[in-house]
């Protein structure tokens, strides 16, 4: 039975997986000022779904066994740290889009934090053999 961290990992990588599958889009419709980028009509937000809705998928399977799965884990803490930052300078940059400062912004920071903090605290639950 997973216990401690490694619980708490494994919730979050469901969650997060299944907010990246089922609300991304959804939320470019309802909240377009807040999660979709672009001016008008524009292509990038299919392509940055799709993106989203596969990672997704590949955290639902992650959470089966976080331990066999933390280059993925780590890439999305990464990608969305980075994503974020250049979001959160383009939004600043742009008045158009300083709605993403109270939408997409934040999530990608919440989950680059989330996911980081879960994975330390795991990683240092595990008690390492004697050597």
């Amino acid at each position: 039975m997973d216990v401690g961290y490694g619980a708490y990992l494994r919730h979050a990588l469901i969650a997060v997986g299944l907010i990246m599958i089922f609300a991304i889009y959804p939320l470019t419709i309802l909240w377009p000022s807040g999660w979709g980028w672009g001016h008008g009509s524009s292509h990038y937000i299919y392509m940055i779904v799709g993106i989203y809705v596969t990672l997704g998928a590949f955290l639902l399977l992650a959470s089966r066994n976080p331990a066999e799965h933390g280059s993925l884990i780590w890439f999305t803490v990464w990608s969305s740290l980075v994503h974020a930052v250049i979001m959160t300078v383009q939004a600043i940059e742009d008045p158009m889009e300083r709605g993403h400062l109270a939408g997409d912004v934040p999530a990608l920071y919440l989950i680059a934090i989330l996911l980081a903090v879960l994975m330390k605290r795991r990683n240092a639950s595990v008690v390492s053999p004697a050597v």
